[in-house]
């Protein structure tokens, strides 16, 4: 049996994992898929305080009272800073990491730093009248549609999940900088579909293993089983 900790990204819940979470607990593994601080059952806590490092907290917390070992940490597009950090921090309970069309920080960078789109995100945010609050994308018109999904059940179902998220998440900085890290085995999912314009992927780091799948970003919502298929491999 594995442990499989999965880890939404902006604007999301842990919702987002349910069509994937049972496939993977009917293989025999153990599976955790949270909603982190602000987002899903937890919306209550959503505020301007709420950062990066919130959300580092969580997993890390999580993974410490569970007594976690040998974790297949998967992160989803904002989530891949959070799991950057949260494996940096307890690197010897992490077996794999895993970024899921996700971003991949270097030590110091912000998420500006890394899809550089972003900051129009913050300023816009920091101007409003709430001065911390970033709403969720706009649907855009297929093939790109909301995250990449584009059915229509498939989308009211994502609507229903979506929140504002605070914009300290984006201008927090990932902290990298322990050595045993560089020990944590990676593999980068890329989703190959349709990429909105202005979109930057960054070449992967030689030594890391790469799959591709060939729908748009929210890929646990428009191929589950083709996802599951690729993380069982992990196992």
């Amino acid at each position: 049996m594995s442990t499989y900790l999965l880890v939404h990204g902006a604007w999301h819940s842990g919702e987002c994992w349910e069509r994937v979470v049972p496939l993977l607990t009917a293989a025999g593994h153990r599976v955790y898929a949270p909603s982190l601080t602000g987002f899903g059952d937890k919306a209550r806590l959503l505020g301007p305080e709420v950062g990066l490092d919130t959300h580092v907290d969580d997993v890390v917390r999580l993974i410490e009272d569970e007594d976690l070992t040998e974790v297949v940490l998967v992160g989803h597009s904002y989530g891949g800073l959070v799991v950057s950090s949260a494996a940096d921090r307890v690197p010897e309970r992490i077996g794999h990491l895993v970024h899921l069309d996700a971003m991949d920080p270097e030590d110091g960078e912000t998420a500006a730093d890394v899809q550089p789109a972003t900051q129009a995100m913050i300023d816009r945010a920091l101007a409003s009248d709430s001065g911390w609050r970033v709403p969720p994308l706009p649907e855009l018109p297929p093939p790109y549609g909301l995250f990449g999904v584009t059915e229509a059940a498939d989308l009211a179902w994502l609507r229903s999940m979506l929140s504002d998220m605070p914009v300290r998440c984006l201008q927090q900085p990932v902290r990298l900088d322990n050595p045993a890290l560089h020990g944590v085995p990676r593999t980068h999912v890329h989703c190959v579909g349709a990429v909105p314009p202005g979109i930057v992927r960054r070449p992967v780091p030689a030594g890391r293993r790469v799959w591709e799948l060939p729908t748009g970003h929210d890929c646990m919502i428009t191929m589950p089983a083709e996802l599951t298929g690729l993380l069982l491999r992990l196992a």
